[in-house]
């Protein structure tokens, strides 16, 4: 492993301007997901405990790194995966991903090989020196979109979930690498690309959503509207706001049909927003994203690459820090 790294941790501090580089922010649970069903689970440590989402996340990170050559590293967890707030507003949201034996009603299904792969994930990062956090009542999308909102720099968010399309931002460098196909074929999301995708402004994605609804989140959406009519919706009156201030307006131009299912789906569209929107004022803990060369704590990386038998893929990750890494001031 690598040598001794700088000690000491500098603080997250806001500059009064853009500042060069980019951000690479991980909705990481997405991507654990992704390594764990896509990484044969005959990849195990020394111990022969299942490590097939760690190895294929460090992984992720490297070939990220390798391909965007960001500066900048911020990997985002779920502190509570289904946030209270949101659950009462629609009780639905995500009821489908609750496990069964949970008795509280609030533990997702999650399989059992995965489970402890995902504290190993938090240890390495943090041994690395990459920011890894969630915030208490939070998912991983809101501290996204709360680290994409404040950053003073270009972002990109890799993820698999279309409900960060919300987050994209043209003016600010705010992109999706949108990863429904792999992550090394990651589809760069931008404002062009939301209204290529689904005919609607590029920064209208969350209206749209919560008219048509998502089945994968529980979400149900206006019954009877779909893509197109939720697209045409949002186009003709921009935001959910202007679409029912034409409801309560009588405006002839809307069609009937639609009309009357808007109107039928009040109580609905009444508490939608807050279980759609990604909330961007998360109190997310001081940190220090710049990518170094060495890693923050390397005799603790080189206990946990020896234990969970993450030599190669931890390499990958090293060399790929050290090839975009800024050089650090020295002291005078």
């Amino acid at each position: 492993m690598a040598p001794e790294a700088p000690s000491g941790r500098l603080g997250a501090v806001t500059p009064p301007v853009k500042q060069p580089g980019r951000l690479l922010l991980l909705d990481t649970p997405s991507l654990y997901f992704r390594a764990f069903f896509g990484v044969p689970d005959s990849i195990t440590a020394p111990d022969g405990t299942p490590v097939n989402a760690v190895r294929g996340l460090l992984d992720f990170i490297a070939r990220l790194v390798t391909d965007r050559g960001p500066t900048h590293l911020v990997a985002a967890m779920d502190a509570d995966w289904r946030p209270a707030f949101r659950v009462a507003a629609i009780a639905s949201y995500k009821a489908h991903r609750v496990a069964p034996e949970s008795a509280s009603g609030d533990e997702e299904e999650v399989p059992d090989p995965l489970v402890p792969q995902v504290a190993i994930i938090e240890e390495v990062l943090e041994a690395l020196g990459t920011p890894v956090f969630g915030v208490p009542g939070y998912e991983a999308d809101d501290v996204i979109g709360t680290v994409a909102t404040r950053s003073q720099r270009p972002v990109d968010v890799v993820t698999g979930d279309r409900d960060l399309f919300q987050l994209v931002d043209d003016a600010r460098g705010v992109r999706i690498l949108y990863t429904a196909r792999g992550v090394g074929r990651a589809e760069v999301i931008d404002e062009a690309a939301v209204t290529a995708k689904y005919g609607i402004p590029g920064r209208s994605y969350a209206d749209f959503a919560t008219l048509r609804g998502d089945p994968s989140d529980g979400l149900p959406g206006v019954p009877g509207v779909g893509e197109k009519t939720a697209a045409a919706l949002v186009t003709r009156y921009g935001t959910l706001e202007g679409i029912l201030a034409a409801l309560d307006e009588g405006d002839t131009a809307m069609p009937a049909g639609a009309r009357a299912k808007l109107s039928a789906a009040r109580d609905y569209l009444a508490v939608a927003p807050v279980v759609v929107a990604v909330a961007k004022d998360v109190p997310v803990p001081t940190y220090d994203d710049a990518i170094q060369a060495l890693p923050r704590h390397p005799e603790r990386l080189l206990e946990l690459s020896e234990r969970w038998g993450l030599d190669s893929s931890l390499n990958r990750v090293l060399t790929a820090f050290g090839t975009v890494a800024r050089p650090q001031p020295t002291a005078e």
